[in-house]
């Protein structure tokens, strides 16, 4: 057998350029080099073609046909080539042979969707149907009356108060105010921490890191005594918390045995409170629903299968005003509406179908028959009343909130100091641009015609504000953006708008340097390091100002 000998002779190899392709700047370098030679040289000699020559007929005598590569555009979504389409840099660009991202119609990007100038986008209201039930008779005699026929103007906050950055150390999941006192807001986050706050003061804040081992998706006050505080989390267990001792104990755990497993591990989504009844309703990430007793605190009676078996529940709410009316949403793209009085597996008394997870699921808080679900679809459903037909919903409004990674789920949530029952506050995922920052602004919309009432942006805010909570008796937003918690109030037309006090934000823990992600990625870690330099620079022109106002006082 002849000995294997290594080639001597290589293929060339020819690159062929996209000429709308952009070069880089080292190729530009090259290329301007290589002129610069060609000028030097002048025009090629007599030698050099009979070289080039000889070069090409030894290649067709070998036999070797030379390689093209070429480097064309090549669209990383639907890999065609001639266009560019996902994250350059910060900024995500469409491919036009997909849907548009935001209404999810094709035909269109979404930097021309016609959704993103106008929220509105209404349905035929669906027909009411003739029934007489004892809960429409209580709802059209006793709240009808009490709801006012002339809208109120509403009142946005739309100017940063004071806040406190990196407060926890992942991001912030939930959000609750205090029952009585005004000024004391709850926050939970990834790592299953609890933060109490007071920003009345600013300073005054405490966090609980030894409540829940994993993400704390939901807290609820107990009704009779506003210093306990339930909390349910993804590591299967439901806590019940001294907000003055930080002692907590566990009234349920799922996982007993430990980790046995993702197709075993059950978590808590959902949570909330029947005070009639006096149980704490909580469900799980295999659809079932589980209760606990007040009084006892102990688990009351079997589990309840209320959704498709394996998926998960993430949404529990019970009607104001008809507690045993029972509203869940979960990842089978359903909304059901239950009696707790007859609720077994199959029983539910409607079953609001969407076309995707749905995120969020809410009773009006006056009169509760208004109901609002926020699905991964980029839409927001109303059905205006439920005693209507429940088979499509009144209302759809358009809103960009499609994205879950890293981050907390979008959900729209109800005013409830509006006795219109029409205001919801919801943040946005697409970025706008604002004097040249691309910020993401939180929403009002008005639910009743689909308008966009307000969007509150501050320029020192530029990551997403997932998490939004209004004040139950004031005219104050609750921001949780990444591991920072942000405080909104109206600002005061009859006065000029003051500069902000640097003791009103307050600079948390210092973050763990992490390795670096992937453009367009959104990490927990690194969101608010933007937030802490632009705070430094704000801080130091600040100072500066106060120093010039004070030589030109001393002047004078």
């Amino acid at each position: 057998m002849a000995p294997l000998t290594r080639r001597t002779a290589f293929p060339k190899v020819l690159i062929e350029r996209d000429s709308d392709s952009e070069q880089s700047s080292s190729e530009e370098e090259e290329g301007e080099e290589e002129v610069l030679e060609e000028e030097d040289d002048g025009v090629t000699t007599a030698n050099e073609k009979t070289e080039n020559l000889e070069e090409d007929s030894d290649i067709k005598r070998k036999g070797k046909a030379p390689i093209t590569i070429s480097l064309k555009k090549v669209c990383k979504v639907c890999k065609k080539q001639g266009h560019e389409a996902g994250f350059k840099g910060a900024t995500y660009i469409d491919c036009p042979r997909k849907p548009c991202f935001l209404c999810k119609k094709p035909g269109h990007t979404t930097l021309t969707c016609p959704h993103r100038v106008s929220t509105e986008h209404g349905v035929v209201p669906a027909p009411r149907k003739k029934t007489f039930k004892p809960l429409e008779y209580v709802f059209e005699r006793q709240l009808r009356p009490s709801l006012p026929s002339i809208k109120p103007k509403y009142v946005i906050p739309d100017q940063v108060n004071c806040a406190v950055v990196r407060y926890h150390s992942r991001r912030v999941t939930c959000l609750e105010f205090h029952p009585t006192k005004n000024n004391i807001l709850l926050s939970g986050d990834k790592k299953g921490q609890l933060g109490v706050w007071d920003f009345g003061k600013v300073y005054e804040k405490m966090v609980y890191g030894n409540i829940h081992s994993c993400i704390l998706n939901n807290m609820r006050f107990n009704p009779t005594n506003d210093c306990m505080i339930y909390s349910a989390s993804s590591d299967g267990t439901i806590s019940y918390t001294d907000l003055e001792t930080g002692l907590s104990s566990s009234l349920m755990n799922l996982n007993p045995d430990g980790w046995q497993g993702p197709n075993t591990w059950k978590m808590i989504y959902g949570m909330d409170i029947n005070s009639e009844k006096g149980v704490v309703l909580v469900a799980d990430n295999f659809g079932f629903l589980y209760m606990v007793d007040i009084r006892t605190n102990h688990r009351n009676g079997n589990a309840i299968l209320i959704h498709k078996k394996g998926t998960k529940v993430v949404g529990i709410h019970c009607n104001p005003i008809q507690p045993d009316i029972l509203l869940t949403c979960g990842n089978d793209h359903f909304a059901r509406i239950w009696d707790l009085r007859y609720i077994e597996a199959e029983t539910s008394i409607y079953d609001l179908k969407h076309k995707r997870v749905v995120n969020s699921a809410f009773f009006s808080p006056l009169s509760g028959t208004k109901i609002l679900t926020t699905s991964q679809d980029n839409r927001l459903r109303i059905w205006d009343s439920i005693f209507g037909n429940m088979d499509s919903p009144s209302r759809e409004i358009v809103h960009s909130h499609d994205f879950n990674r890293h981050l907390t789920p979008f959900k729209a949530e109800w005013d409830p100091k509006d006795p219109s029952e029409s205001l919801a506050v919801v943040g946005r995922y697409i970025s706008e641009n604002y004097n040249g920052a691309a910020l993401h602004p939180i929403d009002f919309i008005d639910t009743s015609t689909g308008q966009l009432v307000a969007e509150v942006i501050d320029p020192n805010i530029t990551t997403i504000s997932p998490v939004n909570k209004l004040h139950p008796r004031e005219d104050i937003l609750a921001t949780g953006s990444s591991r920072s918690l942000f405080i909104w109030k109206p600002k005061e037309k009859s006065e000029l708008v003051e500069e902000k006090d640097e003791r009103k934000i307050v600079v948390g823990g210092r973050a763990e340097k992490k390795r670096g992600k992937r453009n367009g990625d959104i990490s927990d870690e690194s969101d608010d390091e933007v937030f802490s330099s632009k705070s430094k620079k704000l801080k130091s022109t600040k100072t500066q100002r106060k120093l010039s106002h004070r030589s030109t006082k001393d002047k004078r």
